[in-house]
């Protein structure tokens, strides 16, 4: 089965701003079961998953991937939208809320879980869940750097986000997320990680919270661990202790890796135990009177780099260039987050700001394209009744009903269909509501023009005739899907062929027919 690039596997149930996610069955066996089991559902493209917040239908297919697609525009057009993520894990954040809901319940408790979207983080990285014992802050990706010295709220970390050795020693562990798909929905595992330990995995009917924090029967186990009193001194061969050269070696590799990975604090923290160390061998004190040498101009070098990032961050915030504030904004807590000055701090904040500014924006946009949306579908709900009403005489006064009509195809916008809008002129010409050239089609009885109904060519030519060509508009072989040429070159599959690639086919269609 190859790949659909085009794929959106997850949806919500009944209306744009649901926060019921759906999964669909990739095999075709199993979409048949689906649809009767969801024949009265509605299915949407969430506002909540990064959606345009349009309705999707489900598509099946025996020789790819089976999938939710838009459904096309009404010049036959595929539907442009901006979604970026469609996999299965792109409703995550909907799951784990839905399953942390029912876990609070089932314990008689309530909680406050809210998607937070700190410094324009996009919807769906961070799942905020406020009880009465403790917050917990999931983070499903790495848009968001976990904090750990934050008392009120502990880190749960998605499958993809790293944790370094020194945290896993300092915190003794840290809990980790994963769903795991059943069916059309996902399953919610928590593991706890230690260091020197396998991560080990636990269903959420395992799991508490406490004053603590999330505990799991693994923690209680390594809290034991470390809280075991020493064992008694029994004689035995005496340990050998390292000597002060070892101890200069370890420590010379470990300010080798810490400037490696660029972390300063670690590298300035054992540039000063290497410098303590006394009576060493010649050797090994001229390896540490060269690594100190290098790692001096090394800092240097990340003071300039430093500097350089905050001026880039605040010069991107003054070009309102959010792209760009958003990659600097990861650099810089990734890489200079520590010792900031006023004049950097207040970089940050603005940096901040402007994440509040674009996010409050992106919400505004999303608002007013969901209301417009709403009244465009009631619009176009009172034109057909109108139409329905016209067509049977049911009206008192033409004239009023008709600019009704027209008021309402206005808000309903391109939902008004190529029929309709014939039957609206129309009215409005019998209705001395416009000027003009009478008709030139015929008139059916109830006074609306005739419709020259023409098929677009890809309702004309079945796919296993088409599939057989190549596409000489985007030059695709025989046997695969026509592509978007549109000049950017990423290759996006199209909803129908070209006609370019159907013409020839209705062309040889029609030269048969005399000889016929």
């Amino acid at each position: 089965m190859r790949g659909d690039r085009r794929q959106i596997q997850t949806a919500v149930l009944g209306s744009a701003d649901s926060e019921e996610p759906l999964l669909l069955p990739l095999e075709a066996i199993e979409l048949g079961a689906f649809r009767r089991r969801h024949q009265l559902d509605t299915f949407w493209c969430g506002l909540l998953l990064g959606g345009c917040g349009a309705q999707l239908t489900t598509k099946l297919y025996t020789d790819r991937v089976c999938h939710f697609a838009h459904h096309p525009g009404p010049d036959g057009q595929p539907h442009m939208c901006g979604r970026r993520a469609r996999g299965i894990s792109s409703a995550d954040h909907l799951y784990v809320k839905s399953a942390a809901v029912a876990w609070f319940r089932d314990r008689g408790e309530e909680a406050d879980i809210a998607f937070a979207q700190p410094d324009g983080a996009p919807v769906g990285s961070l799942v905020d869940i406020t009880s009465r014992h403790r917050g917990l802050r999931v983070h499903l990706d790495q848009a968001v750097e976990p904090v750990w010295d934050d008392d009120g709220i502990e880190p749960v970390l998605g499958m993809s986000v790293p944790v370094d050795r020194d945290t896993l020693i300092r915190r003794w562990y840290v809990h980790r997320i994963r769903l795991d798909s059943e069916g059309t929905a996902r399953r919610v595992q928590i593991g706890t990680e230690a260091f020197a330990r396998p991560t080990e995995w636990f269903g959420l009917e395992e799991c508490e919270v406490t004053e603590r924090g999330l505990t799991t029967p693994a923690v209680q186990r390594i809290v034991a661990s470390h809280s075991a009193p020493p064992p008694r001194w029994t004689p035995g061969r005496p340990k050998k202790v390292p000597t002060v050269n070892a101890q200069a070696r370890a420590l010379l590799s470990q300010l080798d890796d810490a400037r490696s990975l660029g972390f300063v604090i670690a590298a300035r923290r054992l540039c000063s135990e290497i410098a303590g160390l006394a009576e060493v061998d010649r050797e090994t004190q001229g390896r540490i009177d060269a690594a100190l040498e290098t790692t001096k101009g090394w800092m240097e070098d990340q003071v300039e780099l430093r500097r350089s990032l905050y001026a880039q961050l605040d010069q991107a915030v003054i070009a309102q260039d959010t792209q760009q504030v958003r990659k600097l904004f990861a650099h810089v807590n990734a890489k200079a987050a520590h010792d900031r000055t006023e004049d950097e701090d207040a970089i940050v904040s603005r940096a901040a700001d402007h994440f509040a500014d674009v996010s409050r924006a992106t919400q505004e946009r999303i608002a007013a394209k969901v209301a417009a949306d709403r009244a465009a579908a009631d619009a176009i709900t009172r034109v057909a009744n109108i139409l329905k009403n016209l067509n049977r005489g049911d009206y008192r006064n033409l004239r009023d009903q008709v600019e009704t009509l027209i008021r309402y195809a206005e808000v309903a916008g391109d939902r008004v269909t190529v029929h309709q809008g014939r039957q609206i002129e129309a009215w409005k010409q019998r209705a001395g509501l416009s000027s003009g050239e009478e008709p030139k089609e015929p008139l059916d009885d109830d006074g609306t023009q005739q419709l020259n109904h023409k098929k677009p060519l890809f309702r004309q030519v079945a796919r296993r005739y088409w599939i057989k060509r190549s596409c000489p508009r985007c030059l695709v072989g025989n046997g695969k899907d026509c592509v978007i040429a549109d000049g950017t070159g990423n290759g996006e599959l199209r909803y129908v062929p070209h006609d370019e690639r159907l013409q020839p086919i209705l062309d040889q269609r029609k030269a048969r027919l005399p000889r016929r």
